[in-house]
């Protein structure tokens, strides 16, 4: 039988919409066999995956994105396969969870000398875990100031807009080396999502590399085939293993578990490596 994976998805952890059992249970529905869930930088959600995983009959790998920057950009890195209970892993989700709490009361204070008072604590009552800008955007829906989450980022959480907080996250090598000691594998993920020209993709794309990074995301879903195949393309000029992953939050029309994430050939597969 062959196997469908999904390694990069969300639950309400961080700044997904379902629990992660619920994230297991519509992973299972889809008809994957192999999961990583990877909330942001949290493992915290694993613990309740694992035992949905365990009655469905669904292989979980201990996953997690971990934030980055990079040249001012943040860079997002996912961890697969890694010890959970390793204390370098431990240590470093700690400390990326202190900077996104201050990140999250720095948004609160901008959002408040804008007219909207009270905004972390509606937030966080969103949220299950940490607090992110997709809870500030549902936030600002709920409360009447935009139509939908889209409208929030344009109009005050994107970068350049006037409660934008910039990210302090750790750099990239920080990221490979910590996921590495902890037994796992380094992922550069959604690297067509970036706002950045293809010659900046590629130089980050070599950077991580040349930092010791093992793989890269080279199927998602909405993408067209040219896309996938100059992933592929780009991640085997730099010897790095291919990976697959939804990116799923929430249900939707575009994004879904499992859906259409296959390697094309020529590609290694990076769970032969886990």
């Amino acid at each position: 039988m062959t196997k469908i994976y999904d390694l990069h998805c969300h639950s309400t952890v961080s700044d997904g919409m379902l629990s992660p059992a619920e994230v297991v249970r519509r992973a299972y529905e889809q008809g994957v066999n192999v999961l990583a869930l990877t909330d942001h930088d949290s493992i915290s959600g694993l613990e309740e995956a694992q035992s949905a995983a365990d009655q469905l009959g669904v292989e979980l790998i201990n996953g997690v994105e971990i934030s980055t920057v990079w040249e001012n950009r943040a860079i997002h890195i996912v961890g697969l396969g890694f010890d959970k209970t390793h204390p370098k892993m431990t240590a470093l989700l700690a400390e990326q969870a202190a900077l996104r709490f201050k990140r999250a009361i720095q948004i609160g204070e901008k959002l408040a000398k804008v007219g909207v008072e009270n905004a972390f604590e509606g937030a966080k009552a969103l949220a299950d875990g940490e607090v992110t800008r997709a809870h500030y955007a549902r936030y600002l829906v709920q409360i009447g100031k935009v139509a939908n989450d889209n409208q929030a980022f344009k109009k005050y959480l994107s970068q350049g807009k006037s409660c934008y907080v910039k990210s302090e996250w750790c750099d990239i090598p920080t990221a490979i080396n910590v996921i590495h000691q902890s037994g796992g594998i380094s992922v550069l993920v959604h690297p067509l999502r970036y706002t950045m020209t293809n010659r900046a993709i590629r130089r980050l794309i070599a950077d991580f590399a040349r930092w010791g990074g093992r793989a890269m995301e080279v199927s998602g879903c909405g993408q067209s085939p040219e896309q996938r195949q100059l992933l592929a393309d780009w991640a085997n000029e730099q010897g790095l293993m291919g990976s697959v992953g939804s990116d799923f939050h929430f249900p939707c029309q575009w994004v879904e578990l499992g859906k259409s994430l296959w390697l094309p050939q020529g590609v290694e597969p990076v769970w032969n490596a886990l």
